[in-house]
């Protein structure tokens, strides 16, 4: 399934980098969905896992990670860590992952989920994700799995020099995802497709007045 998965809906969709394909097909995408759920866990659509939250559809897993162009070398900070499962396929890809989720039940299952996995090199906080990882910085890539209105401030300084973020921006209802790279103080934002994602929530994202 997981094969099938990558063939018909990442494969004929153009991304072609060879360690995003491979992450894909390794990691057990049903583990991070609900019981409920797992019959449709390599379909192509995003999944709920609970409290308003979403795995993301397969292919936008691949084009953000695509995007980030790991090399292995690399130290990626990823905001909004959800069931999971986008931080397993960084883990496949990058030497040391660093993941943050708003929602404490969330960052804990995760947590749990990702370590009986044996995926020790991805370190999931809980908190502000729009604050970043500042004890960990810098980040050679970023991948921010939530919209925001702009670029977060204390995440575009805790970018490396020369470091890429993949972040979706825009309004509530619909975003385009952004590859960003930081050259001294300049930023160079690339538009990529449109796309929709659960609000980021927090000091540099949307508050939750904001929503309502």
């Amino acid at each position: 399934m997981r094969e099938a998965m990558v063939e018909t809906q990442i494969c004929r969709r153009g991304i072609r980098d060879v360690g995003v394909l491979g992450a894909m097909k390794k990691v057990p995408r049903h583990e991070f969905v609900t019981p409920a759920w797992r019959g449709r866990a390599y379909a192509d659509e995003p999944l709920p896992i609970g409290g308003g939250q979403t795995i993301s559809q397969p292919y936008i897993v691949a084009t953000m990670v695509a995007a980030l162009q790991l090399s292995g070398t690399e130290r990626v900070l990823e905001i909004g860590t959800g069931c999971g499962y986008q931080a397993a396929v960084l883990g496949t890809l990058a030497k040391e992952v660093f993941t943050v989720e708003f929602r404490a039940d969330l960052a804990r299952s995760a947590a749990e989920r990702l370590q009986q996995l044996g995926y020790d090199h991805v370190h999931v906080h809980c908190g502000d994700g729009t604050l970043g990882l500042v004890e960990f910085a810098p980040y050679e890539a970023m991948i921010v799995a939530a919209a925001a209105p702009a670029i977060p401030e204390p995440l575009w300084r805790q970018l490396a020099e020369g470091g890429r973020m993949i972040i979706p921006v825009g309004g509530e209802e619909q975003q385009s995802l952004l590859l960003v790279r930081k050259e001294g103080a300049k930023v160079h934002s690339e538009r990529r497709e449109s796309c929709r994602f659960v609000p980021l929530l927090g000091r540099f994202g949307w508050k939750a007045s904001d929503l309502l």
